[in-house]
């Protein structure tokens, strides 16, 4: 069966890897090793992760879950003097001549990851293993992990002042807000502070509600906007969606070109928008929310031109126009800043999270002076959205962005990688589709081409070994059958180079 295969056809497969043009420096099962990089871990002294997925398991929520669930089954001796654990499923396959062997590329199947450190585009486990970080906590670490400018903002700000309150003020948030500003179109130049993606996809269907006087909102298949009462109305996967009331929320034809009824065809999937409106609502709504790349849903870029027109019927029914670039913002498409800019709109209302902080809880709703004048007709308080703290850091990673020019790193690499996938999907049957842009890429695995059947066990066994061989990447899509490929902003051409080589060893 495809990706169940042995340890020693692993390291077959990753020798023919290597001949055919992998990095020259290979271990010696001929898998090829990480590219350098001048950092060595701290020291961890901290419990185990067998204690810390004991902990969790009665501690924190059972909703949590995690992608790797393969436990320790078997260790044996290798070549560097500890004991490295073996995934069942490998090492029963593995004749003992081959094991010190094998276990050069293959450590620490645990119940989760233990992560310890982190350092630009690389995380430390609890042994002080690196991992080459292609999903970067999940389209979040955008400047790459710890990095000193942040650091260094954020531990400025605490000695001075950790937390106030926005009735009194400081310059750190006014700064952060005119500077946020600057990087929007038209008169997109209001900001409301926010906690998290959820907050501020929250905040802005109130704002859109309340501009209107509609309560109708339509959003998109297949879109996750988050998890509270509102957002998850307009979340459009029963996967995200609990049994409670979601009221007012109409969910339009996916404009997938992949998996969609009419391809890449905008102007038969706004016909849906229009038919919403016109047998779904008083022929006046609220708004429309989308994202320009559906993350959750699978790296789903929404068809060409399709914006454009259904932003045009939704203004035309009254409605503002609301643009969630919790995942797609702040550089990762490469070409532009937003992802909404890459197809000519204009929205009423930008939602922001993920990037905006690097891993710090911050979000942002960012509007017309206008629209933002709704929510003064009653007392609108958030507690932490504008902390210093948080806004420190989110100056300094516009800073870094603008200093490094991650933006145009993303465009220059993203485009390589995606390039180099598309080669690997010329190769393999099992890649059905390669998709999106700049570090924002998807690669949809299928057992049938023609059917589009997902490859959802394969997807599994393949994120294992990609994770047993030190390199991290996500997964999504309804059918939890495409890889999520969001690297930290830093991801280098040889970085991108090792990934391809790794995914297409996992596809063989």
């Amino acid at each position: 069966m495809m990706m169940q295969l042995g340890a020693r056809s692993l390291v077959r497969r990753f020798s023919r890897l290597a001949a055919a043009g992998a990095p020259a420096e290979t271990t010696s099962a001929g898998v090829p090793r990480m590219p350098a990089f001048d950092h060595v871990p701290l020291p961890y002294d901290g419990p185990s992760a067998a204690d810390i997925a004991r902990k969790r398991a009665e501690y924190l929520s059972p909703s949590l879950f995690h992608f790797y669930s393969k436990p320790v089954r078997r260790s044996v001796d290798g070549s560097n003097a500890r004991r490295i654990h073996i995934d069942r499923c490998v090492c029963e396959r593995v004749p003992r001549s081959l094991r010190a062997e094998v276990t050069v590329c293959i450590v620490a199947c645990v119940l989760q990851l233990n992560i310890v450190e982190g350092k630009r585009q690389y995380l430390y486990d609890e042994h002080g293993r690196r991992y080459l970080d292609a999903f970067a906590g999940i389209a979040t670490v955008c400047c790459g992990h710890c990095h000193p400018d942040v650091v260094d903002a954020i531990t400025r700000q605490a000695k001075r002042l950790q937390h106030s309150t926005v009735l009194y003020l400081n310059h750190v948030i006014a700064d952060f807000a005119e500077a946020l500003a600057s990087k929007l179109p038209g008169d997109l130049k209001v900001v409301f502070f926010t906690n998290s993606g959820t907050e501020a996809n929250e905040l802005a269907i109130l704002m859109a509600r309340l501009y209107t006087g509609s309560h109708d909102i339509i959003s998109l298949r297949n879109s996750y906007h988050g998890n509270a009462a509102g957002t998850m109305g307009a979340t459009a996967q029963k996967n995200w969606k609990f049994n409670v009331i979601q009221s007012g929320v109409h969910h339009a034809v996916n404009p997938d070109p992949y998996r969609g009824a009419f391809g890449s065809d905008a102007e038969k999937y706004v016909r849906d928008v229009q038919e919403i409106i016109e047998f779904g609502t008083t022929g006046q709504v609220a708004g429309f929310i989308s994202e320009a790349i559906q993350g959750v849903g699978g790296i789903v870029e929404v068809s060409p031109g399709y914006l454009p027109l259904a932003y045009d019927k939704v203004r035309k029914a009254g409605g503002l126009c609301i643009a969630d670039e919790v995942q797609a913002g702040f550089a990762r498409v490469g070409s532009h800043f937003w992802g909404f800019e890459t197809h000519g709109v204009v929205p009423d209302i930008v939602t922001m999270a993920k990037g905006i902080g690097n891993g710090i809880p911050l979000g942002a709703v960012v509007t017309t002076p206008e629209v933002a004048q709704v929510l003064t007709r009653r007392c609108y308080f958030n507690t932490f959205g504008g902390n210093p703290l948080c806004t420190a850091g989110g100056l300094a990673v516009l800073e870094v962005l603008e200093k490094e020019r991650l933006q145009e790193n993303a465009f220059v690499v993203g485009s390589y990688l995606k390039d180099r996938l598309r080669g690997l999907q010329e190769k393999h049957e099992i890649i059905g589709d390669v998709r999106g842009t700049g570090f924002m890429l998807g690669i949809e695995l299928v057992t049938d081409r023609q059917l589009k059947t997902p490859a959802k066990d394969e997807i599994c066994h393949a994120m294992e070994h990609m994770k047993d061989m030190g390199v991290l990447v996500g997964k999504g899509g309804f059918y939890g059958n495409v890889f999520r490929i969001t690297p930290p902003l830093c991801f280098t051409k040889e970085d991108a180079g090792t990934l391809v080589i790794y995914i297409g060893g996992v596809c063989l």
